[in-house]
């Protein structure tokens, strides 16, 4: 016996596994959807959801990038030619 439960449809999404909401700019660092955004997701029209992920780029801006980490010590420690 196995279950006949019909497969629902995959749903589109920006979610790129990175789950943290920059302090400031409020969004999602990874996908860049606020926290109403991903709560409503599954809720919306495919039409919407599109619609939203086409204004996905332009909010990459309002993200400051950070100066820190792994990346900014190795920078800092090497030496400059």
């Amino acid at each position: 016996m196995y279950d006949q439960t019909p497969a629902r449809p995959k749903i589109d999404s920006p979610c790129v596994n990175i789950c943290v909401i920059h302090p400031e700019a409020r969004l999602c660092t990874g996908c860049l959807r606020t926290i109403d955004e991903i709560t409503q997701w599954s809720h919306m029209t495919p039409e919407a959801r599109k619609a939203l992920m086409a204004e996905l780029p332009a909010r990459k801006g309002q993200l400051n990038q950070r100066r820190g980490g792994r990346a900014g010590r190795l920078r800092r420690s090497s030496p400059r030619s």
